[in-house]
């Protein structure tokens, strides 16, 4: 199986290890301003459309999505909560209020089962995903709620049909970003992170979670769940989109904010990495398998077949970031 990274151009030899040959591809349409490259895949949002009427059966295609949606919040919340306690030693234990106030972005919503649930918790939720019949049917679910309904003023939840990178273009950023389950579909996984590093407030919290590129995860979510158990429609996962843990790591040891255009500016697409001098996301070399919990974190995803149920496996727990897995990363207040 060949590499998910292939050499970058010269100019950015040190992302050499980064950058998925996906990355290089052009992709998108034109406009009257050079825009990123488009990370949106049209035959996995075709797939995921194809499938949108089942987002919210629980014993349906998305049944696993579910199970595993309350422990990402509990991921999420306690990730949340402990940055705040070290910020504020007086702050208590409960984590119930920690989101509330707060805006977060759900790219690639799907349905909206984590959006719903953000919102709920109290955060200014908003969801977008580049499938419009997913939209249609987070945005139908959601107006069963009158505390949730987008269309009434109230709402602290709104749905946006588009890729991730047409907002971009608009000042506003998140104090919280989420992608779940997402990173393994897109076309450019270095423009798409770096789309989602960018859409984060300086101090913000990017929450991803995705499959590692390693056996056990072929023979878990393409063998099994799709070929055998049929639980998962055949096609879903692509093995050669899976992204290992080390290589989300080492890009945001390497990340330096892109200087994207803007209608003033229509000549330059990126600002050279090289030539940021911002501070690094994770500042722990490469050499070493150590993440200061203040930067980042990665949790394994255990599926238990015997409970029919997900839970975060211990921090550092052996083996437990070869298949599923949860990843935070805090974006430097400078």
């Amino acid at each position: 199986m060949s590499s998910l990274f292939l050499a970058p151009l010269q100019r950015r030899a040190r992302l050499s290890l980064l950058f998925h040959c996906r990355a290089l591809h052009t992709g998108g349409n034109s406009s009257s301003f050079v825009k990123p490259q488009s990370s949106v895949n049209d035959d996995e949002i075709a797939h995921f459309s194809k499938l949108s009427s089942e987002w919210w059966d629980e014993r349906g295609e998305f049944s696993f999505l579910h199970k595993m949606n309350p422990v990402r919040m509990q991921f999420i919340r306690d990730k949340l909560l402990e940055v705040a306690q070290d910020e504020n030693p007086e702050l208590g234990s409960e984590g119930g209020e920690v989101l509330r106030g707060l805006d977060v972005l759900d790219i690639g919503c799907g349905g909206g089962l984590l959006s719903e649930s953000l919102a709920r918790m109290g955060a200014n939720t908003l969801g977008i995903d580049a499938s419009e019949s997913n939209i249609a049917i987070a945005s139908l679910h959601a107006s069963a709620d009158p505390k949730l309904s987008p269309t009434t003023s109230s709402s602290n939840l709104s749905y946006l049909h588009g890729p991730a990178e047409a907002l971009l273009v608009q000042p506003k950023r998140y104090d919280v970003v989420c992608s779940m389950e997402v990173l393994e579909h897109v076309e450019n996984p270095a423009e798409f992170l770096s789309t989602c590093a960018q859409l984060v407030k300086p101090g913000g919290h990017l929450f991803m979670s995705t499959i590692s590129r390693t056996p056990l995860a072929y023979a878990l979510t393409i063998l099994l769940a799709e070929d055998v158990l049929r639980q998962v429609s055949s096609g879903t996962h692509t093995y050669s989109k899976f992204i290992k843990p080390s290589e989300l790591v080492q890009f945001f040891r390497e990340y330096r904010p892109s200087q994207l255009h803007s209608p003033e500016n229509q000549n330059v697409l990126h600002e050279s990495q090289e030539s940021s001098s911002s501070t690094p996301w994770i500042t722990t070399p490469a050499s070493s398998s150590y993440l200061s919990r203040i930067e980042a974190e990665l949790r394994g995803l255990i599926y238990n077949p015997l409970r029919a149920g997900w839970h975060l496996a211990p921090r550092s727990a052996w083996g437990a970031l070869e298949c599923n897995y949860l990843f935070w990363v805090r974006k430097p207040k400078e």
